[in-house]
C-alpha cells in the first residue's frame, strides 16, 4: 500500500509541474506566437515582363525552364498566421482573403531568393493565380485561400520572426 500511495503521490506532483511549463518556453509549443497584425513594406522593383523569357543557352533549357516561373501576385490580405511545430522543424500555415474568387497556386513564396532570415526576420509572400475572368463577387468565405510551407529546423535556426506579406498588410509571429 506504501509503495501505490508513495506513485500516486509522484504522478500528482510530476502532473502538476506540467501547468507550470505550459507557458514557459521550455514548451516546444510556445515557440511561436500568434500572428499579429503588421504594414506591408512595398517594394519598387525594376519594371520586368513576365511572359518575356530570358535568354537561355541549350536545346531544352527553356523547356525545363518554362515549368519553374511562377506568375503569382500578391493575395489582398493576410487573414491569419499559424506556425505548428512538427517532429525536425515547423510548417507556417497563412490564411488571406482575395479580392476575386477562383485564384489558384496559392503559395507562400520566399521573400529573399535562398530562403534566408534577415536580421532575424524571414519573410514570405502570400501569392495566387489570378483567373482571366475574375470577379470580386462573393462572400469572403469564398475568397478566402490557405497556403501552408514546411521548414526543417535546420532552416528555422536564426529566425526570431516569421513575416508574411499580402498587398495591403503583413502578419508576424515571433519567437518566445
Amino acid at each position: 500500500m506504501r509503495i501505490l500511495t508513495t506513485a500516486v503521490l509522484i504522478s500528482a506532483i510530476s502532473l502538476s509541474a506540467c501547468g507550470a511549463i505550459r507557458e514557459s518556453a521550455v514548451n516546444p509549443i510556445n515557440w511561436f506566437g500568434k500572428g499579429r497584425a503588421a504594414k506591408a513594406i512595398s517594394e519598387q522593383a525594376e519594371p520586368t515582363n513576365p511572359l518575356i523569357a530570358e535568354a537561355k543557352s541549350g536545346l531544352f533549357k527553356m523547356n525545363r525552364d518554362r515549368d519553374a516561373i511562377y506568375l503569382g501576385t500578391p493575395i489582398d490580405q493576410v487573414t491569419n498566421l499559424v506556425i505548428e511545430r512538427v517532429p525536425g522543424g515547423a510548417i507556417i500555415r497563412a490564411t488571406g482573403l482575395t479580392a476575386v474568387q477562383g485564384v489558384f497556386q496559392v503559395q507562400l513564396t520566399p521573400a529573399t531568393e535562398d530562403e534566408t532570415p534577415v536580421n532575424g526576420v524571414l519573410t514570405y509572400r502570400l501569392e495566387g493565380i489570378r483567373p482571366p475572368s475574375a470577379r470580386a463577387v462573393g462572400s469572403t468565405h469564398t475568397r478566402t485561400v490557405v497556403a501552408a510551407r514546411a521548414l526543417t529546423d535546420q532552416e528555422l535556426s536564426g529566425v526570431r520572426t516569421i513575416r508574411v506579406e499580402a498587398a495591403r498588410n503583413a502578419q508576424t509571429s515571433r519567437r518566445r
